[in-house]
């Protein structure tokens, strides 16, 4: 990959994720940088967003049926989504790396990787739910 310089807008995205530790959708993370810069642009920002996980600076996650998600825990691991609320969390997992090497694929592949998301109902969504069953 060509060298790429380091910009302001760059930074600022970066910043938003680390500080929003939600895994937040790109349109979370506009919405953070634009209230503190209101002149940065939402194709700025979904561009560096997407550039920063080229870099290996964030990791996006791919969320079935919803909005790819961005991370700045760079180790493996695991996520869920609760199924509620759509509120993303981090899931450690022992032996991650062993499952690339159980799985059986097509003579030649190359594997670059996972993403494990896992599906549930979080703490607060499931105490709601018992609240208003009461």
């Amino acid at each position: 990959m060509k060298a790429t310089r380091n910009t302001m807008q760059r930074n600022m995205v970066l910043a938003a994720v680390k500080e929003l530790r939600c895994h937040p959708t790109a349109e979370e993370v506009y919405q953070a940088v634009h209230a503190k810069h209101p002149a940065v642009s939402k194709g700025t920002v979904y561009r560096n967003l997407h550039l920063l996980a080229r870099l290996g600076e964030i990791r996006c996650v791919a969320m079935p049926s919803g909005a790819d998600r961005f991370d700045f825990r760079m180790t493996p691991h695991c996520h869920i989504r609760c199924e509620s609320c759509g509120k993303v969390f981090d899931a450690e997992m022992e032996n991650l790396d062993a499952i690339g090497r159980q799985a059986q694929f097509p003579q030649g592949f190359v594997l670059h990787g996972c993403d494990i998301v896992f599906r549930g109902i979080c703490p607060d969504c499931d105490k709601n739910n018992k609240n208003m069953e009461e």
